[in-house]
């Protein structure tokens, strides 16, 4: 863990090798992050939205279609259920 002091402005050196694996560049804002009892530098996201579009895509099936079709299921079932007892009441 790289280790920097603190200058009397209260500026901190980020190392080279981190502000290159994050792509820290000069000018850039990072954002200081208080985790109660530590603290964090983020990067700030040139634009969040676009940052995170796709993050949870992995290839795998849409959890809306599954949704849906685990509400088709069901509704087909309930269907039945009622069909079952208006049988049985002779309606």
């Amino acid at each position: 863990m790289p280790k920097v002091k603190v200058s009397a402005k209260g500026w901190i050196v980020i190392p080279a090798d981190i502000r290159k694996r994050y792509g820290i560049e000069p000018g850039d804002e990072v954002h200081i992050v208080d985790y109660g009892g530590s603290l964090g530098i983020v990067p700030k996201l040139a634009d969040p939205v676009e940052e995170v579009c796709g993050i949870l895509a992995d290839g795998g099936p849409s959890l809306t279609q599954e949704l849906l079709h685990e509400r088709r299921r069901e509704l087909e079932r309930e269907e039945a259920e009622m069909a079952w007892w208006n049988e049985k009441d002779g309606r």
